[in-house]
């Protein structure tokens, strides 16, 4: 159990490093093939900035959920991940509710399964 929530909490990370990537660095080719449906095409020049701010976020999610693999107490690694994990939950279904139901199946689903692997494993 241990190796699987390993390997799933690093799979959410780099999904969070790619949203970095493509917040700050590629918001208006990726980004906009990612959020076409919604936000209309003149507006992802405008809001690059705004953009790259959110993917900064998704950094420290990410930097969150690495450092966990490096946290040599038990304890103190299973509560971090505990948080971190949270946040990208409440995250992606705040994305859900706001920007794209997509959001809910690639960001909070793989952290609320996470989260629940770990609480039973707990």
């Amino acid at each position: 159990m241990d190796i699987l929530l390993k390997i799933l909490i690093g799979i959410i990370a780099l999904e969070h490093l790619y949203i970095l990537y493509m917040e700050m660095f590629a918001w208006e080719t990726l980004g906009k093939k990612t959020f076409k449906k919604a936000l209309p095409e003149h507006m992802f020049k405008p809001t690059k900035g705004l953009a790259a701010n959110q993917g900064l976020y998704n950094g420290f999610l990410a930097a969150g959920l690495i450092w966990t693999f490096f946290i040599t107490d038990p304890a103190w690694s299973t509560n971090i991940s505990i948080f971190f994990l949270s946040c990208v939950a409440i995250a992606g279904i705040y994305g859900a509710w706001s920007a794209s139901k997509k959001i809910f199946v690639v960001q909070a689903l793989p952290a609320l399964i996470a989260l629940l692997l770990l609480l039973l494993s707990y």
